[in-house]
Order: C-alpha cells, then structure tokens, then sequence
C-alpha cells in the first residue's frame, strides 16, 4: 500500500510520505512474518502475523521487531504544510495504541490509526539528517515483548480511519475496536495533590481495574482517585477484560519550589566567575555529567540568547515577598552581576540593539535576542524600580522594529510587560509609540494569516504561537475585535501541535523534534517531549483565557506550564530537553540531555501563571 487518500479530503492528500515503505518490518531471521492490507471504502486494515520457525522457544524484546508507519510529518513552506502535512500523536500503550494524526491546519478529515489485536510498546524514528530540523522522519512502532514457542504465531493487527479531531478520534476508535479511553485531570501533579483518573470502554467490561482499584460490569465511565506522594513518574495500570494499557503521570515538586532550588543552583554554580574578564557574571550552561560549566562557540551554547532565560527566572522569583531574606541577599547579587555582563558585553545601550555573544559580537543577526531583553530589563525594573532598567527595555523594542521586527514572529513578545510598565512609570509617549508598533505588527499577521513565513524552521509550533500571543495581545491593548479574531483563527492551528495520550510526556504538550540536537551534549534530533518552549503554547491558551473567560482554556494552559516541569530537578538541576523516542536513528534514546541550557524559560513562564492566578 503505496497511498492512504480519503474520499471527502477536498485536497486529495496523500498521507503516506514516498520516501519510505508502509508497513515494511525489520525482525530477526529465526522470525517469518507476513503482511496483509485490505481497503473497505475509507478504512484501510493491516495485518502481521510472525512465526518462530526455530527449534527453540523466541522472546523478543522492543528491539526485536520494528513496524514502518511513513506519515507526512515533514516541513516545507506553510503553504504545503497548512493542507497537505499532519502533526502526529502516537501513544504505545500496549493493547490501547493509536496514532491521531492531525492535518497542520487543522482542517478535517484527518487521519487515525487505532490496533485492533496485539500490542505496542514504544516507537522509533528513522530521519534524514540531511534535512536537519524540517523533517520528523519516519516512525517506525515497536511490538511489545512476547514468547513465541516453535511454529507458534503472533498477529498484530491495525485500522486506519478519518476523523473530524481529538474528540471524534476518541470516538471513531471506540466504534472500530475494543477501545479504552483514558484521561487524568492532570498528568504533572504536585505531592498531595489528588487527581481523577477516568476510564472509558467502548464495550460494555465485566471488570475494569485501575490501579488496585477493581470495578464490576461497567456500563459508563469509572473514576480513580490517585493522590500523588512521591516525586518522580508514576505509571496506573488500567486492565478491561484483559485488554491492557496505562496511564503515565509525573510527581513534581511545586513550581516554587524547584524555583527557589534552581535560583541557587544557577547562582552557584551556572555563573562564571573565572579567568575570562569578558565573561565575568554571564551565566551559562552547566554539563550535569561532568559537573562543570561550559561555553560553546556555536550560537546555541553561547553566552547570549536563550541564556537569558536563567537571568529571567531569578528576576520572577525575587519579586515574590515570600523569599527568605538570606536566599534574597543571595540572589539579588548574583543577578546584579548578570544585569552587568549583560550591559557590558552583549546590549549596546545607548541604541538598543543585541548583540549575539559577549565581547558585543553581533557577526549572527538575530531578532528573537531583542524581544528577550527587553523582557529581561523590564522584569528588572518590575524587581528594583529603576527607570533606567525600563528605558533601556523600551529602546531594545525600539530598535527592535526598526529593524522590520513587525515584519517577525518573537519568541516571547513582552507587550502587555512593558505597556504595563510604562504605564506605572508615567512614561505615556513611550506606551503610546508602543501601541502604534504593536498596531502595525499585528496588522501584519493578520494580513498574512496561516502563510507563515519560514523561520529557523521552516514551520513549526514556535512560529504559530508568537502569532496568536502577539495579536491577542494586540487586543488587549487596543480592544479591537478584528486581532481577536485572527488569534482565534490561528489559535485552532496551534492548538493541532498538541496531544491528547495518557502520558505526561504527552498531554498538551507542543510537537518539537530538533531541540535536543540544537540545545544538547548528546546532539540527538528526535521527538522532544517535554521541550520548554512547548510552554509557549500555554502562554496563548492563557491569553485567550484571560480575554474570554473560557476555562477549558485556563485549564489547558495550566496542563502546558505543568508539562515543561519534569526538565527539573530536586537538586536544582536541569535538563534542556527530553529526547522521547525509544531510538533515532539506531541510537538509543529516552534520556533526559545532560546540558542544563536553556530550559529555565519554563520555569519562568510557570511563575509569571502562578503571579496572574
């Protein structure tokens, strides 16, 4: 089977990518197998059976057999991808396993895959490195264990359907098998913190049992308390008749405490203090590994940029009243430090402009830099009151759209921040020439709507949601309806990047796929879950809350912020990504990269919630 096209897709996509076979399985030689696919209207049905022709009894392990599934998850221009690529969500949950692959755009119909007999365990992803970050590559599904005796055999069987989204996924998948819905109220939870674990089946069970909970022939959905006490992962196993899955959870210290643990780590031991002049006070990354700092002459381990996100933490933490004062002491001076180095070696600032290294090396022009330090500056003087601190926030934003910045998509746009500021400040010329820049970037974005234009990516999540931000933003300060609207609009196509699995790793929790290799020691390409800037998601979903009131949203935006939180650790440590898959490219991976990089944006992005709640 070369193409999946269903019937009513007024784009005729195809949704099996060319470069790679559909169902082509990889198995030890002492393992036959065979594959049979059939097609009834717009359902496609695959099926494998493997036999042990030894003499011997076989076990395999997850790496025993690998299963091909090519789907378009790849990136060219916005253009291609709005109509005829997808975002895929796959959940190995043993005899519950799916893929809800969503067409980028968000239009139906899209594509689902649900097993019908057998089970997954985990996937891979196979890429083509040549393509760098633009292409997800090709996943390929890992069996889960299983004895075989000889001549005995083993299927594995799967439907592939279109769907309407999420919810009429979890529908479709109910009437083609003997599925078992399962969704938590959160999936990161903080220690005594009690969550619903409820469970569905689309058979009527004899028996469920979640957890050690056991229930009897049940007609509707049954509920399981889980209450959280230790910290780390949790994994409830959820049985229905035998069918058999699971629901994966993360116990998590609260936000403000990983704060106060990561403030001093990174005061401790991420700011340099050593022979280098230029140096002096820059925080930078710190190899968990081999316990020592490390400066990179490549961007993405710099001394500026995404950095900036340890400097933006400890500046949200001190302007809580709660922190000790010894803490406080301790932190005030380090940070002070860093707002020197800053002014010293990376923001020129009598104009404004950002510079990509310390030494003020600007030979790489970027304007992400810009938008980060101003909200560098204008946390500064939300902390200290200085007006000096603000200037400086609104003259980077000033140079910053000098330089055609209303013509970009920010990381992290610091509009409501400084207008807010600037109001407090009296320093109303300056609000209002903010108003106006803001005016004509959201302008922009509208008129260019989904055609995103590529960035360091050719498409992708953070891409899509500076775009809602800025114009919801944009409305907030101006209260006119038309940038409601168009961040509404986009918003539906930012909200397909995100999961709906019983998984913290996956739930509400953006699609990225080159992080770790950019960001991380290992330089490992691969699905990124979680990832920080996953939480850029959440920062739209709390705008659009804020605006409308509507606590579906508030909810979602708090499961993003919850999702990025396992980057964290007790010992104030820090992990800039986790690398998902179970290999990439025949490497093994479920790891945590041992660089802490620049993954204190989440945390940041979780105090600034919590100080708006």
């Amino acid at each position: 089977m070369d193409k999946i096209i269903f019937s009513n897709d007024p784009y005729g996509m195809n949704w099996l990518r060319d470069d790679y076979s559909y169902a082509e399985v990889q198995c030890p030689a002492d393992l036959t197998y065979e594959v049979k696919n059939h097609q009834e209207g717009d359902l496609y049905f695959t099926e494998f059976t493997f036999t042990n022709q030894s003499s011997k009894p076989f076990f395999t392990n997850v790496d025993s057999i690998g299963i091909r599934f090519p789907l378009e998850d790849k990136y060219e221009s916005s253009d291609i991808c709005i109509p005829y690529r997808c975002n895929t969500h796959l959940f190995c949950g043993g005899n519950v396993s799916y893929i809800c692959a969503l067409r980028m755009g968000g239009e139906a119909p899209h594509l689902g895959m649900v097993l019908t007999g057998g089970s997954l365990d985990c996937y891979s992803v196979e890429r083509d490195l040549e393509k760098r970050s633009n292409d997800r590559g090709c996943f390929i599904l890992h069996p889960s264990p299983m004895e075989l005796n000889p001549k005995e055999t083993a299927r594995l069987t799967w439907v592939i359907f279109p769907h309407g989204g999420k919810e009429d996924f979890r529908k479709k998948a109910g009437e083609l098998t003997r599925f078992i819905d399962v969704e938590a109220n959160h999936y990161v939870l903080f220690p005594k913190e009690t969550c619903e674990i409820r469970v569905t089946s689309s058979f009527e069970a004899q028996e469920i049992q979640i957890g050690d909970k056991k229930m009897q022939n049940i007609r509707d959905t049954c509920v399981y308390e889980f209450t959280a006490e230790e910290c780390g992962e949790q994994v409830i196993p959820v049985r229905a008749d035998g069918i058999h899955t699971w629901c994966r959870i993360y116990v998590q210290e609260p936000p403000l405490l990983l704060a106060e643990k990561r403030t001093l780590f990174i005061s401790r031991n991420q700011q340099y203090q050593g022979k280098c002049k230029g140096l002096d006070g820059a925080y930078l990354i710190y190899d968990n590994e081999e316990k020592h700092l490390y400066y990179g002459r490549t961007n993405d381990d710099n001394a500026g940029r995404e950095r900036v996100g340890m400097g933006l933490l400890i500046a949200k933490y001190l302007q809580r009243k709660d922190v000790p004062e010894d803490i406080r002491a301790e932190l005030e001076s380090s940070f002070k430090l860093y707002l020197k180095f800053v002014r010293r070696e990376l923001v020129k600032c009598e104009t404004g402009e950002v510079c990509n290294d310390f030494g003020m090396d600007n030979n790489y022009k970027r304007l992400y830099n810009f938008t980060w330090y101003s909200t560098l500056f204008a946390e500064s003087y939300q902390l200290f009151g200085k007006k000096e601190d603000l200037c400086l926030a609104f003259r980077i934003m000033r140079a910053y759209y000098q330089r055609e910045g209303d013509k970009f998509y920010p990381i992290e746009h610091p509009i409501l921040l400084l207008n807010n500021a600037l109001k407090k400040a009296g320093m109303e010329e300056e609000r209002q020439q903010l108003i106006q820049y803001t005016r004509h970037h959201a302008d922009y974005l509208l008129e260019k709507d989904v055609h995103y234009p590529g960035s360091e990516v050719n498409y992708e999540q953070s891409i899509v949601a500076p775009a809602v931000c800025v114009l919801l933003q944009a409305y907030i300060l101006t209260q006119e309806e038309k940038y409601l609207e168009g961040g509404r609009r986009q918003l539906t196509v930012l909200e397909q990047f995100n999961g709906i699995q019983p998984d913290y790793h996956l739930y509400e929790v953006a699609i990225r796929h080159w992080d770790g290799f950019w960001f991380g020691k290992r330089k490992l390409y691969g699905d990124t879950f979680p990832h920080y800037w996953s939480a850029l998601t959440g920062n739209a979903f709390a705008l659009y809350a804020q605006i409308t009131k509507d606590e579906t949203y508030q909810k979602k935006a708090q499961d993003s912020f919850r999702g990025v939180l396992p980057l964290f650790f007790r010992d104030g440590t820090a992990s800039c990504a986790y690398v998902y898959p179970h290999r990439v490219n025949g490497v093994r991976a479920e790891f945590y990269d041992p660089y802490a990089n620049d993954q204190d944006w989440g945390l940041y992005f979780n105090l600034r919630y919590l100080s708006k709640l």
